[in-house]
């Protein structure tokens, strides 16, 4: 299990730096440290979400192994059926 905090405590710095860019560009007018802490911002916002979304795969991807686990023959089934339905979507029925 990949450890995400420091990814998100990344993320949440370039968000605050960016607001303070964003910040001292508006109070002296320089639209260029104004649109770098803009971006800034939005960078670091996108790291703590990619952060958030891992964090939420990786907790479905431990229940689904627990599942498998646990019940082994039920997952057999399970993916045998799956398989048919795919197979015979992609494939169809051939006539005779």
């Amino acid at each position: 299990m990949a450890d995400t905090t420091g990814t998100k405590a990344e993320g949440l710095l370039d968000e605050v730096k960016g607001k303070v860019k964003d910040g001292v560009g508006g109070l002296t007018g320089d639209t260029a440290t104004q649109a770098e802490g803009k971006f800034d911002q939005l960078s670091g916002m996108a790291q703590q979400e990619f952060a958030d979304l891992y964090d939420e795969g990786e907790t479905k991807l431990e229940a689904a192994t627990a599942f498998v686990q646990d019940r082994p023959l039920i997952s057999i089934v399970i993916a045998t059926v799956v398989g048919m339905i795919v197979g015979g979507l992609l494939f169809g029925r051939k006539s005779s």
